[in-house]
């Protein structure tokens, strides 16, 4: 049985879709966090999903961003952790916006001119999970990321 211990404060994200946790971690850019410590857990047996992945992460409250997660898959739990025990547990939701996590691909958006512009793109359709840019409307409807 593999033994990961428990953690004093921050995040333990579960039931993310096998397979998954990888891309999670480079859209929360938790590479570049610092003083953060990290655990994926990968493939781990679960009753509710069969395999599941789970990521642990020790670092100081609020620098995690949770609608990123939830733009990912708003089914992934999120506990969140201070002085060893879970003070919370957030339930995820599509974002109304979503900005630098999408990137256009219309290539006459002012934010293929505009390098230093924000990526800012904005529910449109919640049931079809619909997100279109803020500048020039493009629809994105599949989980097309930076």
């Amino acid at each position: 049985m593999l033994n990961i211990s428990g953690i004093h404060e921050g995040y333990v994200l579960d039931h993310i879709k096998a397979g998954t946790s990888m891309k999670i971690y480079h859209l929360l850019k938790l590479d570049e966090l610092k003083d953060a410590t990290v655990a994926i857990i990968m493939n781990a047996k679960s009753k509710k999903m069969g395999h599941k992945d789970i990521i642990k992460i020790e670092c100081p409250l609020g620098s995690i961003d949770l609608d990123t997660i939830g733009y990912i898959d708003h089914n992934i739990t999120v506990d969140v952790i201070k002085n060893d025990s879970i003070i919370a547990k957030e339930k995820l939701a599509l974002p109304k916006v979503l900005k630098n996590v999408i990137k256009c691909k219309n290539p006459r958006c002012i934010t293929s001119i505009e390098q230093g512009l924000d990526q800012v793109f904005i529910l449109t359709d919640a049931k079809k999970e619909i997100y279109r840019c803020r500048y020039c409307e493009e629809a994105y409807t599949e989980k097309e990321t930076i």
